[in-house]
């Protein structure tokens, strides 16, 4: 066996550590008493510092799909107009918009427009430190849906308190994008969804149950029916073994298909977030990799029944007893040799725990499948830390534009950085800055199509690391593109540059920087900056600039307003730029285009003052005949 670099396999330790805390069995206990007495659909309770609310399993909108194939759009606002999941949309180019499954997003707008709802959760965010967030089937997709609007509230309002969101037998909620959205903010860690080994609930959005949604209905109704009754018995499920067959069936061969399609099959359908708690009879895995969860799905319920894949949904209270007790027992290798390596070990206890012996079938697959989990989960790392070095080997190019810069501030012409560049001859130091630019150029396109094909962790444009490196290159940088694009002509024959010539990376970066989590603070500067802080000031200079000549030659005196309008807009902009010395010394050095426009622009405007008599009108904006 190919024994990985860590020395540990990690699936099972985590799932005990969950185990040994309160968190589970607290909240079973909250989510049966909302399963059996809530008549509002939902029970909030404080424990110490910590807050929990739990939703029903039982809750359902008339009128709603019973097939669960209706995706729709998550909302941004709700009716009033309030944000509701806002950093969730902030999406790539080319994705599909975030969806979620149309049912389950109308109950938990009912549960949000609840005045009660609002009121607990009000009270809950200002006593408590965590709120944790529980719900038992489809309570569990509304739980998901309430920790995602608190998360998003929190993020816009800097409020410091800790979520998490606990899901027992819970459906899938949303697609692919939704899936990426929540690992992109960084909270993939603040969800675990308990799956029990045969349950069928949480597996069966991955078939299209447009054929079998009559029998869906009859199923969700039996659940219900046993959630707010026990003492019905799930013994009543035998009755229905021919449909309760035809179910499992079903959903087991949609499940397969995805699995030998691979990743690519999951694009568009529903897809699973954040970690998965695999439980048994005999213990329990934690596992974090989408891809990971649906292949143990499919695996786990290969070796269960129709019948055990129905009564699992209901017998998660005997599931959490037992594993948080079993934590404490140890495990042992009853049968077999020992293994050779503590991470092998690790392999073969979460098997255990999962209730698979080593002699079924499935267990060599099962072990494939938490191998490739943790690769698939370092690999997007190991690539952060090799473009790292590949960073520190570009450094030395980006130094010699800056000493570059620094050498054109101070030379006797007093054009500046981006004149200098623009206007430069064929020496050899000029031809080596323009080399060293389109290497910077080549190595953050790699990036950003690394990152777009998911070989990069998902939070990637989140590393401060990264965020400040990508925009220390675009202020360094993109002065330079301007320069060129408006050297060679570009803007004559595609337009000017902000809409036309920009590259992808700089609109890329833009959103990077703009994401960061920072508090606005008034930090005036005393001094200009090292790097004009508007990285399209010299496009919008030579925007300008052509605005101005358009003004010469033209004769109709409303066309004539106009320009003056965008014109006089700049200047005010530009002023204020220069006035809070947010611009490098080169925008005001004597010979800089900016300086030479803006020359050009009040001896235009003295002109026009000479003749104000003969133009009044004109002056105050009016236009008369």
């Amino acid at each position: 066996m190919d024994t990985e670099s860590s020395t540990f396999e990690t699936t099972e330790m985590l799932a005990d550590f969950l185990a040994s805390t309160p968190l589970l069995s607290e909240s079973w206990r909250l989510c049966n008493l909302a399963n059996q007495n809530s008549p509002v659909g939902f029970v909030a309770n404080q424990v110490g510092s910590v807050g929990y609310v739990a939703f029903s399993g039982t809750l359902f909108v008339s009128g709603s799909d019973p097939s669960f194939k209706n995706l729709v759009c998550l909302p941004v606002r709700d009716g009033a107009g309030n944000y509701l999941f806002v950093p969730l949309h902030d999406k790539n180019e080319g994705e599909e918009p975030v969806l979620v499954q149309g049912a389950l997003l109308r109950i938990f707008e009912n549960m949000y427009s609840n005045p009660s709802f609002q009121n607990q959760i009000s009270t809950l965010v200002k006593t408590s430190k965590s709120v944790i967030f529980t719900g038992h089937s489809i309570g569990g997709t509304t739980a998901s849906l309430a920790a995602l609007w608190l998360l998003s509230y929190i993020q816009s309002n800097s409020a410091n308190l800790s979520v998490l969101c606990i899901t027992f037998g819970s459906p899938l909620l949303g697609n692919e994008t939704l899936s990426r959205a929540i690992l992109r903010e960084r909270w993939g860690g603040k969800f675990c969804h308990v799956v029990s080994k045969y349950d069928l609930m949480p597996r069966i959005l991955f078939a299209p149950l447009d054929p079998i949604g009559p029998l869906i209905k009859l199923l969700l109704k039996f659940w219900h029916l046993y959630m707010t009754s026990p003492h019905c018995g799930p013994l009543d499920v035998q009755r229905n073994e021919e449909f309760m067959a035809e179910i499992f069936q079903f959903v087991l061969i949609h499940l397969r298909g995805l699995v030998e399609a691979g990743e690519e099959a999951v694009t568009g359908m529903f897809r699973p977030f954040g970690n998965y708690l695999f439980c048994s009879g005999d213990g329990a895995i934690c596992v974090d990799n989408a891809a990971a969860v649906i292949k143990m799905m499919y695996l786990l319920l290969e070796t269960g029944s129709p019948s055990c894949s129905i009564e699992d949904h209901l017998k998660y209270g005997d599931y959490v007893g037992r594993i948080s007790s079993q934590f404490l027992e140890k495990k042992s290798f009853m049968l077999g040799e020992l293994p050779e390596s503590s991470y092998e070990a690790g392999v073969a206890l979460a098997l255990q725990s999962l209730g698979i012996s080593s002699q079924e079938p499935v267990a060599g697959p099962a072990e494939d499948c938490l191998q490739a989990a943790r690769r698939m989960g370092r690999t997007p790392n190991l690539n952060c830390a090799n473009l790292a070095i590949k960073l520190s080997k570009i450094n030395p190019y980006r130094a010699e534009i800056e000493w570059y810069k620094a050498l054109c501030d101070r030379s006797d012409d007093q054009m500046g950085y981006y004149d200098s560049f623009k206007q430069r001859g064929a020496s050899k130091r000029d031809s080596k800055v323009n080399l060293n630019r389109h290497k910077l150029a080549r190595f953050w396109d790699d990036v950003i199509n690394l990152f777009e094909s998911n070989q990069l962790p998902h939070d990637f444009h989140r590393h401060g690391k990264w965020v400040y490196s990508s925009q220390f290159y675009k202020l360094l940088v993109e002065p330079l593109d301007i320069a060129e694009y408006y050297r060679t002509g570009m803007h004559c024959s595609k337009g000017h540059y902000i809409n036309h010539g920009r590259e992808r990376r700089y609109q890329i970066f833009d959103r990077w920087w703009k994401g960061r989590n920072v508090r606005d603070e008034d930090n005036r500067r005393s001094k200009f900056a090292s790097l004009t802080q508007d990285t399209c000031f010299w496009a919008k200079v030579e925007e300008a600039r052509g605005l101005l000549d358009d003004v010469r030659s033209v004769r109709d005196q409303r066309h004539s307003a106009l320009l003056w309008e965008k014109i006089d807009c700049f200047a005010s902009y530009a002023k204020t730029l220069v006035e809070a010395k947010e611009v490098s010394i080169d925008v005001v050095a004597k010979n800089s285009s900016y300086s030479l426009w803006l020359k050009d622009y009040n001896e235009m405007k003295l002109q026009m003052l000479r003749f104000r008599p003969q133009f009044s009108s004109f002056m105050n904006g009016e236009i008369v005949p």
